[in-house]
Parts: C-alpha cells; sequence; structure tokens
C-alpha cells in the first residue's frame, strides 16, 4: 500500500470515528493519538541527541583528530544551519514564543514542518554539545503534533488549542517522565484558565506519552533520596529564592539582549561562524557549558562538586573551595551567554534546561558559601533541588510548573514547602521588576497584548470589520447646524460623521458638541457643523486586528471608535457592542467546548 492510499485510510478511518462516536469520547481518544505522537517524537529526539553524542565522537577518535573534539558545537551549528537551508527554505521559528503567536494571532495553526524541522535542527545542535535544551524543540513538536491533527479533524480553534496544549504536555512528560507538570505547564504557558474539560484530555495525553516513554526510554533524569527540610534553614530558603528571582530577571534580560544582537547578522553562515566560536572558547574556559547541563547537576546532586572543576585551570588553585564558588558562579552568569549563542547562531534549543543547570548550581553556591564562611550547615541536595525550580520558575513565571517539574524528577515531595517558598519568591521578584517571561518578552515588544483564555477564543473569532455599524447620518462639509438640527430626529444615533466629496471622513459630530449651541436657534444658520466638529476624533482600520480596537478603547475612554478603509469612512464600531459580541461568541464556545 502505497504512503497516500495510507494517508487516505487513516483520515477515512478518523472520519468514520468522529461521525459515530459522542464528541467528548473523540476528543479523549484524540488526546491519546497526540500523546502517543509526541512520546515517540520525544524517544527519538533522545535517540538523536545519543546519537550526536557518542558516534562523531568516536569517528573522529579512530581518524586520530582528537584536536576537533572541542570544535563539535561549531560543527552542530553549521550542520543545523546547512539543513535548515537545505530542506527547510533557509528558516525556521525557535522557541515557544512562536507557538504563542500561533495560538493568539493564527488560530493555533502549526506548520506540520515543525516536527522534522526541529527534530533534526535541535537533536544535532544539542547532541554535539550545544549549550541548550531539549524540552522547548519537543514542545514545539508535540504542539504541531496537536495542531495538524485537529486540523486533519477540522475542528474549532478552542479545542485546536486544547490538542496543541495536549502535544506540549505530553512533550514535557515524556522528556522529564513527569506527566503531572507537563500538564500544569500546558496550563501556566499556554492555557491560563483552567478548565475541567481541558484537564481531562490534557491529563491523559500527558499519562499516556509519559508510559510510553517510560517503555521504550527508561531512565530517570536524577537519582535522589531527599531529607527533611528544618525550620532553621527557612532564611537561607528565603534568601535563596531572592537571589533565584535576580537571576532570572538576569537570565530574561540578557537572553533578549543577545537575540536582538544576532539578529544583527544577515548571512547565516557567518552568524553561525562566529556564534560558534564564541561558544567553543566559553566552554574551553567553562566545560560545564557543554550540552544541556544535566550531567553537572547529577555530579552536584552526587555529592562530586570538585568534578565540576575537571579539565578546567581553577583546578591548579589551592583553596579548592574558594575556587569552586568562583568557578560556578561565574558558570551561572555564563550558562545564559552560551545559551544565547547556541540558538542565536544558528542551533536549535530551549532554556528549561539551561535554567534548571543554572538554579542547581544557585542552591549549591549558597549552600557551599554559607558552610565555607561557618555561617550555617546547609543541605546540599535540598538547595540544588530548589534552586532548580527558583530559577525555572522565574524564567518561565510559571511556579506551579517549578514546584511540581522539580518534585517529580527529583522524587523531592519532601521538600514542598521550601519549593513554595523559593519558588514564591522568584515568581514575585521576576515578574514585579519584568512582567513578562522569556517567552513572552519578544511578543510584547512587538506590541502583541496577552489576554484571558477566554478573550483569545473571542478575539480569534472576530476582526472588526465584522462588528461595523454603517447606519449613521451622513454630513457634508458646509452643513449648517440649523439643517443638522433638523435631521436629528430622524436618527437614533447621537453620532454623526462628517465625510468629505471623496468619502474621506474629515471629522465627527456628537450630539454632546452642539448641546449648548442647539438652543442659540439665531445662530442656527452661522453655524457650521465644521466649526463644532472633532476633526481628530479616534479611529481605526476595518483590517485591524480586534486586539487593537480594545487597546485603543482602554486607553481613551470612548465608546465608539470611527472605522475607515483607506482613509476612507465605512462606518463606527461601539464598545457595548464589542461587549455584546463578546457574551454571545463565547457562549456558543462553552457549548461546542468538551
Amino acid at each position: 500500500m502505497s504512503t497516500f492510499n495510507m494517508k487516505e485510510s487513516i483520515i477515512r478511518l478518523i472520519s468514520f470515528l468522529k461521525k459515530k462516536i459522542e464528541y467528548k469520547t473523540f476528543i479523549v481518544l484524540a488526546s491519546v493519538i497526540v500523546g502517543i505522537l509526541s512520546g515517540l517524537a520525544s524517544v527519538l529526539l533522545k535517540k538523536l541527541v545519543y546519537f550526536f553524542q557518542q558516534e562523531p565522537r568516536i569517528f573522529i577518535n579512530e581518524l586520530g583528530l582528537k584536536f576537533i573534539l572541542p570544535l563539535t558545537p561549531l560543527i552542530g551549528i553549521l550542520l543545523s544551519v546547512f539543513i535548515v537551508n537545505l530542506l527547510f527554505g533557509g528558516k525556521i521559528e525557535k522557541g515557544l514564543s512562536h507557538i504563542i503567536y500561533l495560538i493568539i494571532r493564527q488560530k493555533a495553526n502549526v506548520p506540520s514542518r515543525k516536527i522534522i524541522s526541529h527534530l533534526l535542527t535541535s537533536g544535532i545542535t544539542i547532541g554535539t554539545g550545544g549549550s541548550a535544551g531539549l524540552e522547548a524543540p519537543i514542545v514545539v513538536i508535540g504542539a504541531s503534533i496537536g495542531s495538524n491533527l485537529a486540523q486533519g479533524f477540522k475542528l474549532n480553534y478552542q479545542t485546536r488549542t486544547l490538542l496543541l496544549a495536549c502535544g506540549s504536555a505530553a512533550g514535557i512528560s515524556a522528556i522529564f517522565n513527569s506527566p503531572i507538570a507537563g500538564v500544569i505547564f500546558a496550563f501556566e504557558v499556554l492555557l491560563p484558565e483552567i478548565t475541567v474539560s481541558s484537564f481531562i484530555p490534557l491529563l491523559i495525553a500527558s499519562a499516556s506519552s509519559a508510559v510510553l516513554s517510560k517503555f521504550l526510554y527508561s531512565g530517570q533524569l536524577f537519582y535522589l533520596v531527599t531529607e527533611g527540610w528544618h525550620l532553621y534553614a527557612i532564611p537561607f530558603y528565603m534568601l535563596l529564592g531572592i537571589i533565584c528571582g535576580l537571576i532570572s530577571l538576569y537570565v530574561i534580560k540578557i537572553s533578549f539582549l543577545l537575540d536582538k544582537s544576532t539578529e544583527r547578522f544577515k548571512k547565516q553562515y557567518t552568524k553561525a561562524i562566529i556564534g560558534g566560536i564564541l561558544l567553543c572558547v566559553l566552554i574551553y574556559f567553562f566545560p560545564p557549558l557543554f550540552g544541556e547541563g544535566y550531567s553537572s547537576i547529577i555530579k552536584l546532586l552526587a555529592g562530586n562538586y570538585n568534578q565540576l572543576l575537571d579539565n578546567s585551570f581553577f583546578n591548579s588553585f589551592a583553596d579548592k573551595d574558594l575556587s569552586l564558588i568562583i568557578f560556578i558562579a561565574l558558570i551561572i552568569f555564563t550558562k545564559v551567554i552560551a545559551t544565547s549563542l547556541t540558538i542565536g547562531s544558528g542551533g536549535n534549543g530551549g532554556i528549561i534546561a539551561p535554567s534548571l543547570f543554572m538554579g542547581a548550581l544557585t542552591g549549591f553556591i549558597l549552600a557551599h558559601t554559607m558552610k565555607y564562611f561557618g555561617v550555617a550547615e546547609l543541605n546540599y541536595q535540598n538547595f540544588i533541588v530548589v534552586g532548580m525550580a527558583g530559577v525555572l520558575c522565574g524564567v518561565l513565571h510559571a511556579p506551579l510548573t517549578g514546584i511540581f517539574l522539580i518534585a517529580e524528577i527529583t522524587g523531592g515531595y519532601t521538600l514542598i514547602v521550601p519549593l513554595m517558598i523559593v519558588t514564591a519568591l522568584s515568581f514575585f521578584i521576576s515578574k514585579y521588576f519584568h512582567p513578562h517571561s522569556i517567552y513572552t518578552t519578544a511578543l510584547a515588544e512587538k506590541g502583541i497584548k496577552f489576554r484571558s483564555e477566554k478573550e483569545k477564543y473571542f478575539n480569534q473569532q472576530l476582526k472588526v470589520g465584522d462588528l461595523v455599524e454603517s447606519d449613521f447620518l451622513i454630513l457634508k462639509p458646509g452643513t449648517t447646524l440649523k439643517e443638522l438640527v433638523k435631521k436629528i430626529p430622524l436618527t437614533k444615533r447621537n453620532l454623526f460623521p462628517v465625510v468629505d466629496e471623496k468619502k474621506k471622513l474629515i471629522g465627527v459630530i456628537t450630539l454632546d458638541d452642539i448641546r449648548e449651541v442647539m438652543l442659540d436657534f439665531e445662530a442656527h444658520n452661522v453655524i457650521l457643523i465644521d466649526d463644532v466638529m472633532n476633526p481628530n476624533f479616534k479611529t481605526i482600520n476595518l483590517n485591524e486586528d480586534i486586539n487593537k480596537a480594545i487597546e485603543i478603547f482602554e486607553e481613551s475612554q470612548l465608546w465608539n471608535l470611527a472605522v475607515t478603509d483607506r482613509d476612507e469612512y465605512i462606518g463606527f464600531i461601539s464598545k457595548s457592542n464589542i461587549f455584546n459580541k463578546y457574551i454571545s461568541i463565547w457562549a456558543k464556545g462553552q457549548k461546542e467546548n468538551i
């Protein structure tokens, strides 16, 4: 059977099931499919990373070219750029910012090519030592799987967004073997408003993905037997939360600045070579920057702290403890630079693993510094684990994700109170000084506003043109007040557009504008509407996004906006009409919602 016939058969089977089974049951079935496919993609990505971690190194050693090994991150970035140019038209949108944008502005339609493009480029980049994480690519892959499945089923925007989130949750679940954190991540980052109907498909997709990933790719990121926390350590956990919040701010700011800097390079290979070389130099001086950073976290949790100094000139210092503190502090501040160079120069990866890495080092350095100066004896493992949650939460602006992800992947549920303290403080500081997460900062710079899930659904259904009212009495320039007063009883409106012979809106008159002179009958023949109209009345283009209308209403406190198309008068859009339409569409969406 040909691939085309197989695809056609699958589509027919799905269409048959959609017609025969209840809608709620169908969505549950769809979430299982999304979870399984996302789980398979996650396993494939892990194996691809492992392949590129091992095979090139073996091949280079066999050729006796060991001097090339420090350059593997550069080679990986160049290979990723080559693949993007060869197979994907020289362009690939990275990170979750683009997925959030697609949900808000593109009706959650994620291109199917993202599956292969992110699978190949992230596998190569991270497998060859790029200083980034797998999580963002697998979330994008899962989102693409869910979105395209929904598009194939011809489901509405709200359900399409739900299946997109199912794919993202399944991706996190499979990568970390953390189904609860996967669901919470989807809610906090992609679906801000929790509904019971959304919760069930997300749980099923996340669980399906975790089971499949566990079956095909056994193993856990971290093994840790946690100890209970002590009351005397609470002030230090609070201090850790504050530090994590400040580091989160640093990560968000530096990431954004470096991303903007790399965008200035128009030649892709030039950017890849310069960025790749700088990355290799950083890794040469700070070896733990190589790859995702999980191996360094494992060493810290195992108590093998000094192994981080291996292959570093800091290892030659007499005072190992002090050199370790300085070395790790430098790594914390250079990790985000290494990650930005990896992604910005042409590689592919995410910020979650680097955030966990920086958080682990932050927790360790606080505990180690307190011990070094004789301030307190703190449990290193506990502070490492809690620090991971703190930085992750501050960077993503997702406190519950930070808590449950770390609790699941480390088995650290006994630390739930310290986790809550640290993530709460980190989130507060990060959010207070920078209202946007690392995923929404770039979009906010472009003027894209973020609203509730209900408003996002509503805004996807409407354009300004859908709400235009045109039954207004049009006046011509030069009309006297007397003529206007005669026409007022002919309309129920209190707005009068003044339009010239070219249909251009030159002003608007409201009853409030003429209320005082209406009783001055002697002036009716003297006063022209040109004298009393408002030439600066707020307008909006017919094709503008409905978000723009809402923004203007919020800023101006007006109840009506004039709608134009290429300066030609079309009609008016009112705040009350938007509200009424909002209620109508949301009620309809609730009925369609599972």
